[in-house]
């Protein structure tokens, strides 16, 4: 059984003009807004999360319910570029991660985290990539 929630954080999320956002929005179902403990940098026109242990580090975004989750994982891995048949180490891998709905609902999903070095990366101190 693939889990069906996922959490994004950067251009799949409502508002970003991409067909892959678009999919999303047709294949899945918004649950709302939630947010999960990490880092956001800047990568170019697109955010990378690193998975951070201080509880001030918080990234936000939207989760959603995916319909077909073990199809369109495949077809977000691709987007992702790490999806089968990619050059390791590969920009981003896919995580089951906690994330935080209404300061309450903690709920596991999948994401996106970035797996490149971040050190020349300008962070998102927000946290929003909305708001760099």
């Amino acid at each position: 059984m693939t889990p069906d929630l996922l959490f994004v954080y950067g251009t799949l999320m409502r508002g970003f003009d991409h067909p892959m956002a678009q999919l999303l929005s047709r294949s899945a179902e918004f649950i709302g807004e939630a947010h999960c403990r990490g880092r956001l940098y800047l990568v170019k026109h697109y955010p990378g999360m690193v998975l951070s242990d201080d509880p001030s580090d918080v990234v936000f975004g939207e989760l959603y319910r995916l319909r077909s989750p073990k199809e369109l994982l495949r077809e977000f891995d691709m987007y992702e570029a790490c999806g089968e048949g990619f050059v390791e180490p590969t920009e981003y891998v896919r995580k089951m991660l906690s994330v935080t709905q209404d300061e309450s609902a903690v709920t596991e999903a999948w994401t996106y985290v970035y797996n490149w070095p971040v050190t020349r990366l300008p962070p998102i101190a927000s946290g929003r990539f909305m708001e760099r």
